[in-house]
């Protein structure tokens, strides 16, 4: 046998997509393995992968380059085999989540080379002295039909150095698919590690919500962080368009523009609670002045006034997901308490507010001491 490996630093874990060329057919153990044959048609345009990036041009250049050489040399349809796997766990944890083979399978079972593909790489300077027939005849019908897979279930606990996907075909287009089955499965298994981390850390009645859809590596980065995490075992997505597509509880709050919109407590006097008559600002200002009044040293009534306007008018607009930012200004001295003011009156409504958010500061510290007031 001939080995070679292959590493890539995209994300840890490091996965390696390592290939054993077979000289003669063998018996392989399929221990712990589903075999997923791939379809002869790959015009499946109903199960394309998310991303229309995905594509067999999705490559780095010396997959294109190694396969013309195999072709060249007449190896291209020699068998082979090629397993991905990774040599160490993420974070210095003790295990991996196995994600990304929904998207590896659409992947596979789309893989194409477009007649304008073709062109920009025949007029590449890497092929200028190659053979017009392997673009006219090899590329042009290249096809995964003759393609198996074998892989673990995705969202499978895995350890370092054994198989995650095991490719079984013709050398030239197994060849080809190793770049994008990498990055395919790399940072989906890199974000459900790590939700499935948080989870644990958080204990099985915690409810999680992922929101890092504004930092998140462009639109793609932020769409799989919300696949992930939700297969790593979180319970729902600020994402609304990862919510719509994959079906994902959607949550969310406000953020400081919304509290720095308001100025003044006039501006939602006769605001009422959505679904009812209740004036909500009647209520708040009697918890403020008179109810708590006894408890003069929490500075009731020093409150950015601004802030508890705002937050006044989100419990009428959402009285039953009252959830608020809490640290536009203050966070112990001004938005704890107003959101305290808030949600007792919003009580009274018969309603039932659902927490604080905080988004600044040694959160650890200020969730110990919000945690106080209740």
């Amino acid at each position: 046998h001939v080995t070679v490996t292959f590493i890539i630093s995209f994300h840890p874990p490091s996965l390696i997509y390592s290939f054993i060329h077979l000289l003669q057919s063998q018996q392989r153990e399929r221990q712990g393995l589903d075999i997923m044959s791939i379809p002869g048609s790959i015009d499946d345009t109903n199960n394309a992968p998310a991303n229309s990036l995905v594509n067999a041009m999705l490559t780095d250049l010396y997959q294109l380059t190694m396969c013309y050489a195999y072709w060249d040399a007449g190896k291209h349809d020699s068998p082979a085999v090629f397993e991905l796997f990774f040599r160490k766990n993420p974070f210095g944890g003790q295990f991996t989540v196995f994600a990304g083979l929904d998207e590896c399978l659409k992947y596979v079972q789309n893989f194409k080379f477009t007649d304008d593909d073709i062109e920009y790489l025949r007029n590449s300077p890497a092929f200028v002295n190659a053979k017009p027939d392997f673009f006219d005849n090899y590329l042009r019908n290249i096809s995964c039909a003759n393609l198996k897979m074998f892989a673990m279930q995705e969202g499978t606990i895995v350890f370092p150095r054994e198989p995650l996907i095991r490719v079984e075909g013709p050398l030239g287009i197994t060849q080809l698919l190793e770049t994008a089955l990498l990055t395919l499965v790399n940072f989906p298994s890199l974000v459900a590690t790590n939700a499935t981390r948080m989870k644990l850390a958080a204990g099985p009645d915690k409810k999680l919500a992922e929101f890092g859809l504004r930092r998140a590596q462009g639109p793609d980065g932020g769409f799989s962080a919300s696949k992930y995490c939700f297969l790593g075992g979180f319970d729902a997505t600020s994402n609304v368009l990862a919510g719509k597509l994959l079906g994902i509880p959607i949550i969310g709050t406000h953020a400081h523009a919304f509290i720095q919109s308001f100025n003044k407590l006039q501006e939602v006097e006769t605001m009422k609670v959505n679904g009812t008559d209740l004036i909500l600002f009647d209520k708040v200002m009697n918890y403020r002045n008179n109810i708590l009044v006894g408890y003069r040293k929490y500075g009731w009534a020093e409150t950015n006034e601004g802030e508890l306007a705002a937050f006044i008018s989100y419990a009428c607009s959402f009285p039953s997901s009252f959830l608020c930012l809490i640290d536009t200004y203050d966070t112990l001295k001004s938005g704890l308490l107003n959101f305290v003011l808030v949600a007792l009156a919003l009580n009274e409504c018969g309603f039932q507010a659902r927490g604080i958010r905080l988004d600044s500061g040694d959160l650890s510290l200020m969730s110990i001491q919000c945690r106080k007031h209740f």
